[in-house]
């Protein structure tokens, strides 16, 4: 951080407010619209319902940044609060604790971009769609345990002939993005669980 600092000056750390609250708000996107969209058109929950009986998951996921650790807590809250049926959560959960990766594909594209504009290169539309491709690639081989997002965004950026040294931009604030994206991950992942199973009438009415 000091040789960050000392190289861009103290003006790197508004930029990397910025950088957050981009990620941040990207997350939000994708883990109220995308997935309450799951819930709403493919699920007879309530969106409230769901979230509400979520928030255990979310928090474990928030405080162990792996998908991995918050898999059982997810399994028994899919199970004894959303009423899926054990068939379900079985297959699905650890399937998608596996390459269900949304939040961390997202929180590597826009790192991709952020770092690309430090050093003031300018992305052509290929290069950008190199990023995407590559970032959602990277998420599904990305092992669900804490800050490995950070070592996979190392392949984005060779890809695309962005400088890796750039990481050290934003390995100050990663722990607390990690974190985040986590949330949108187990999320995303119970999500499609209730999905599936109400497609195969595997789940019963709801206990929260």
């Amino acid at each position: 951080i000091s040789s960050v600092i000392a190289q861009f000056g103290f003006d790197i750390l508004q930029t990397l407010i910025g950088y957050s609250i981009t990620v941040l708000v990207g997350l939000l996107i994708q883990g109220t619209l995308v997935y309450g969209s799951i819930i709403k058109f493919f699920t007879k929950i309530k969106l409230v319902d769901f979230f509400k009986a979520l928030r255990r998951t979310q928090a474990i996921g928030f405080t162990t940044s792996s998908s991995a650790a918050t898999l059982p807590v997810n399994m028994e809250v899919c199970q004894d609060s959303l009423g899926v049926s054990k068939r379900i959560t079985s297959f699905v959960l650890p399937l998608g604790a596996t390459i269900n990766m949304d939040g961390t594909a997202l929180y590597q594209g826009v790192a991709s971009v952020f770092i690309a504009q430090v050093f003031g290169m300018d992305l052509n539309l290929g290069q950008q769609l190199t990023i995407v491709f590559t970032a959602v690639l990277a998420s599904i081989g990305t092992a669900p345990v804490p800050g490995v997002g950070i070592i996979m965004l190392v392949i984005i950026l060779k890809s695309v002939g962005i400088p890796e040294e750039g990481i050290a931009l934003i390995i100050g604030v990663d722990r607390i993005l990690d974190m985040c994206r986590t949330v949108i991950n187990v999320t995303g992942d119970a999500a499609v669980t209730v999905a599936v199973a109400t497609s195969e009438n595997e789940i019963s009415p709801i206990t929260i």
